[in-house]
């Protein structure tokens, strides 16, 4: 089953700044053993919101916003596709990835990661989707 995986976007991030040189280095080594393991399918980070672009629909018309956008915290600053086996292997992949952060960066870190389920066009439903 895949899963993709959101991580929100910080001020630092959007801000344009990099993560440091060892959050790096450590990301890279756990996405390497989980591509090796062949779990981990696509990553990458994004640019700041102040670099793109939204196309909203309303009343039958499109509009283009441009960035940045608001409310950091619901913004989404880089993403991992997992192929897993289900959903706790999910959840233990994304509580190793945001441990990294907690361990790097120290307790003043925060930071939040959304895992979701992707639908799969060839389960019959909804709940064969989700392995149900």
């Amino acid at each position: 089953m895949r899963f993709v995986m959101l991580v929100k976007a910080t001020r630092d991030s959007e801000a344009g700044i990099p993560p440091s040189a060892e959050l790096m280095a450590a990301v890279t080594k756990l996405a390497e053993n989980a591509t090796t393991r062949g779990a981990l399918l696509m990553a990458g980070g994004l640019f700041p919101s102040s670099e793109g672009v939204r196309v909203r629909v309303k009343g039958g018309k499109t509009a283009v916003i441009d960035g940045p956008f608001a409310e950091t915290k619901e913004l989404v600053g880089g993403f991992a596709i997992f192929e897993l086996g289900s959903k706790e292997e999910a959840v233990e992949s994304g509580r190793e990835f945001m441990q990294l952060h907690a361990d790097i960066l120290g307790p003043a870190y925060e930071g939040e990661l959304e895992i979701r389920p992707m639908f799969d066009p060839h389960a019959q439903s909804a709940n064969d989707a989700h392995g149900r």
